[in-house]
């Protein structure tokens, strides 16, 4: 699911809500977990998960290519851990039988 497609979504579950209000929304929500992360806080979405930063040290690698030693600096990424919630949720799936996708063209029996 894309971002467009998340609006879309809550916009149908929604329509009380103008989707330029719910993009908004979803744009502010990115926006604030993007700059906690930045300043290096922790975001905990309670039942869905945990964001934050991770370090990883300057290193020596290799070019896969070459072979030739390259440095890589360090550099800080971001993290996420799933919520026990969201694992249940999850793993509840399994036990349900996945949804047939619609066909793409006309339906044709196999010979």
């Amino acid at each position: 699911m894309v971002k467009s497609e998340l609006i879309m979504r809550l916009a149908e579950r929604n329509p009380h809500l103008y989707q330029r209000d719910i993009e908004r929304i979803v744009s502010t929500i990115f926006e604030e977990v993007s700059i906690a992360l930045a300043r290096g806080d922790r975001v905990e979405l309670r039942g869905f998960g945990a964001f934050s930063v991770k370090r990883r040290a300057a290193r020596v690698a290799r070019n896969p290519r070459t072979g030739a030693s390259v440095s890589v600096e360090e550099k800080f990424v971001p993290f996420f851990k799933t919520g026990k919630e969201l694992r249940i949720f999850l793993n509840s799936l399994r036990d349900t039988p996945a949804p047939v996708p619609a066909a793409a063209g006309p339906a044709t029996e196999p010979r």
